[in-house]
């Protein structure tokens, strides 16, 4: 028996790039920065940058509504794989590859609604539009873990470990 699960939430430290196979496939790339549960020596709380991998319809949707910037969360696999690099080198790659991304915070909080109506929560992963809806409550004794409190990851490229 074997088991192969990764859960993650993360901001996304850039916009998703969507490209597609030959055959008409989409596939989204994009990296989250987690949190780390822990301080370092100086007090600061470090993180892990994860590249991320989802294809078809969930990765169409991960662009469309996703930027950097954005809180998600990821269910998915770890995978590893190896390419020859342009120096003859082997490249070994070790990236999530996602089942389901969850839109963890309104859209109007990262001015994602293009059409200028909010649209609430736009959860994704199964094809079946807003399963993120349970996270919200009429009932204020519920604390939401996923609420957005206006703290952004501000990561400039030179600080990316790729």
């Amino acid at each position: 028996m074997s088991m192969n699960r990764c859960v993650l939430v993360g901001r996304l430290t850039k916009d998703p790039e969507l490209r597609y196979t030959a055959n008409g496939v989409a596939v989204a790339t994009f990296t989250l920065a987690v949190n780390r549960t822990f301080q370092n020596q100086a007090g600061e709380r470090e993180a892990d940058f994860i590249n991320c991998i989802v294809w078809r319809k969930p990765a169409e949707n991960v662009a469309n509504f996703l930027k950097k910037g954005s809180l998600a969360g990821v269910d998915g696999r770890i995978q590893t794989r190896n390419y020859e690099g342009q120096d003859g080198r082997r490249v070994f790659v070790t990236e999530i590859v996602a089942e389901s991304v969850q839109f963890l915070e309104p859209r109007s909080s990262n001015n994602q609604s293009s059409n200028g109506n909010d649209q609430g929560y736009q959860g994704q992963g199964n094809g079946y539009g807003n399963s993120n809806r349970q996270h919200q409550s009429s009932n204020n004794n519920n604390i939401d873990p996923f609420a957005n409190e206006g703290q952004y990851i501000d990561i400039s490229d030179d600080d990316l470990p790729f």
